[in-house]
C-alpha cells in the first residue's frame, strides 16, 4: 500500500495574504552550504533567476536582506537569513518523531480500513536512528507492516507490560553505569517471561562548534564558565545517561550553564549547537554529521528490542529478525556513524546482557496478556 509521510512547512504571509514561494529555506540552505547561488538554485530546482528574483521579493516581505549577493564574489546570509536557516532546521529535528509517530497511526487506520491481511507489528520505542531504518527495510520487504511510535525508554516498557505494544526499545550504557539505568527500568523488567533483542551498539558523545572553538575536551568542561551547554529532556534515556556521567564525576548540574534548556531529540540538540546557540551538547553521532560539527566519544550503549516470549514464536516476527541478521540491515547500520550491527537480531537473555541486575529479584506475576494485532482484527 501507499505510505503517508508527514513534513512540517512553513507558511509566510502578509496582511494582504500574499505568500512568499515555499522553497525559501531550500534557497537559503544551499546559500549557506555553497555560498553560490548558482548551487543552491540548482539544489532548490529552480532557475538562477528564479533564485534572484525570490530573494528580492523576501528581502521586501521581511524589510531587511537575507543574503548579500556580490559580483564575482558569491554570495552570503546574513544575520536574518542565518535565523531563518537554523530555525527550520531546528524545527525539523525536533517535529520529525512526533510526525513520524502521526505518520504510523494513520498508515496503520488505513491499513485497517482496506482490511490488509499483512500483520502488524506494535513497536514502541526510544528514538534511533538505526531503528528508523527498520520502517525504510520493510517497506522494501513488505509482508509486516510497522506500527511504530517514539517514547521515551521507560514509557516504552510501561507499554509493553500493560500490553499496549508488542516490542519495546531501550537503550543500556556499557560498563557499570548500565547498572543505573537497568535499576530504572526494574518496574518492566521480567526475565521469566520476556526476551531482549539486540539491536545495535552505538556512541553517545559531544556536539561541539566547528574546530571546537572553546576547546571543551571532556565532559568537565561543562561546568566552565562561558560554556553554554543543551540538554536533552528529563526522562529520556540519553539525560539519564548524562546525568548518571556528571555523578560519577561529581559536577553538580546546577553549575553547567544552560542545563536546564532542554530539546527532544539528537537532531535538534545538533541544531541548537550547530546555529551558535549553544557551545555544547550531548547525544549519538550520526547528527553531529549531518551538521557538520565536532564530535567527542564519550560512553558506548547497546539498544535493545524487548518483548513477550511468546512473541518471538510468532512467523513474521521470526521474519523481522532475519532481516535484521541480515546483509540489508547491516548495510543501513554501516551508514551511521558510531554505529555497530556485529549482533543485530540476536536473541538474548537478561541474565546475560545484565548480569549484575536481578540477584535475589523474586519474580512476578505475569504482565497482563498482550494482543498481537492479527490479519482483520483491530488490536
Amino acid at each position: 500500500m501507499k505510505q503517508i509521510e508527514i513534513r512540517p512547512s512553513w507558511v509566510f504571509a502578509d496582511q494582504s495574504g500574499q505568500e512568499l514561494d515555499h522553497r525559501l529555506f531550500a534557497l537559503l540552505a544551499g546559500l549557506h552550504e555553497t555560498g553560490k547561488l548558482t548551487l543552491a538554485a540548482k539544489r532548490a530546482g529552480v532557475s538562477y533567476r528564479h533564485a534572484w528574483n525570490a530573494i528580492a521579493r523576501w528581502a521586501e516581505f521581511f524589510g531587511s536582506p537575507l543574503a548579500l549577493l556580490e559580483q564575482g564574489r558569491g554570495a552570503r546570509l546574513t544575520s536574518l537569513g542565518e535565523k531563518l536557516v537554523w530555525a527550520e532546521a531546528r524545527a525539523r529535528a525536533r517535529l520529525s518523531p512526533q510526525l513520524e509517530n502521526i505518520a504510523s497511526e494513520l498508515n496503520l487506520e488505513i491499513k485497517r480500513a482496506l482490511a490488509e491481511s499483512n500483520p502488524t507489528l506494535r513497536v514502541h520505542a526510544s528514538f534511533g536512528y538505526a531503528v528508523a531504518k527498520i520502517p525504510e527495510m520493510l517497506r522494501r520487504h513488505g509482508g509486516i507492516a510497522l506500527d511504530l511510535q517514539y517514547l521515551p525508554a521507560a514509557d516504552a516498557l510501561a507499554s509493553l507490560a500493560r500490553g499496549a505494544c508488542d516490542f519495546a526499545g531501550f537503550h543500556v550504557p556499557e560498563g557499570a553505569i548500565g547498572a543505573t539505568a537497568v535499576q530504572r527500568y526494574a518496574p518492566w523488567l521480567h526475565s521469566g517471561e520476556q526476551k531482549l533483542i539486540y539491536l545495535v551498539r552505538r556512541q553517545q558523545g559531544l556536539y561541539l562548534a566547528p574546530g571546537n572553538p572553546k576547546r571543551i575536551a571532556s565532559l568537565r568542561d561543562l561546568a566552565r564558565r562561558g560554556v553554554r551547554f543543551i540538554n536533552r529532556q528529563r526522562g529520556s534515556g540519553t539525560r539519564l545517561l548524562l546525568d548518571a556521567l556528571l555523578g560519577q564525576l561529581r559536577i553538580d548540574s546546577e553549575r553547567i550553564e544552560g542545563y536546564a534548556n532542554e530539546e527532544f531529540t539528537h537532531a535538534a540538540v545538533a541544531a541548537y549547537v550547530a546555529s551558535g546557540m549553544a557551545d555544547v551538547g550531548f547525544g549519538v553521532e550520526p547528527p553531529a554529521r549531518e551538521f557538520k560539527l565536532d564530535f567527542i566519544p564519550v560512553a558506548a550503549e547497546r539498544y535493545f528490542f524487548i518483548c513477550q516470549a511468546r512473541t518471538l514464536e510468532l512467523p513474521w516476527v521470526r521474519d523481522l529478525l532475519q532481516l535484521l541478521q541480515g546483509p540489508e540491515f547491516k548495510d543501513l547500520v554501516a551508514a551511521l556513524p558510531g554505529y555497530s550491527s556485529e549482533r543485530s537480531g540476536e536473541t538474548v537473555e537478561q541474565a546475560d546482557a545484565f548480569p549484575w541486575f536481578g540477584r535475589g529479584r523474586r519474580s512476578r506475576p505475569p504482565p497482563r496478556k498482550s494482543r498481537l494485532a492479527t490479519p482483520g482484527v483491530k488490536p
